[in-house]
């Protein structure tokens, strides 16, 4: 089951997502967050909610919890690809190097629960 952040997690998911950016790694994305999740590399995935069709991020959740990452929902895919750094939406990140975020997504999955 995804967990729909509310504004308050959302921004503090975009701010995990940027700080892990600068001092660790991400991958941006849904093909490469996918394959990630599956190899056992991901820590934390963000996915959009306003993914149309929302079928291509629908399997994320459930690979996710399967493997046991932390994965929450976040309202805009544009805020998504701004906090990636790029400068389209994406539908999906996943962090798999936390660098200093690793507190802040400490906190995030201890809200999740």
């Amino acid at each position: 089951m995804v967990f729909e952040a509310p504004k308050d997690l959302a921004d503090k998911v975009y701010e995990a997502i940027e700080v892990a950016k600068a001092t660790g790694k991400i991958i941006k994305g849904t093909n490469e967050t996918t394959k990630v999740i599956e190899k056992g590399i991901a820590k934390f995935v963000a996915i959009a909610k306003d993914v149309n069709p929302p079928e291509i991020t629908m399997h994320i959740p459930i690979l996710a919890e399967e493997k046991g990452v932390p994965c929450v929902q976040v309202p805009s895919k544009e805020e998504l690809g701004t906090a990636a750094g790029i400068d389209v939406p994406t539908g999906s990140v996943a962090i798999i190097q936390e660098g200093e975020a690793k507190q802040l997504i400490k906190e995030i999955a201890e809200k999740i629960k």
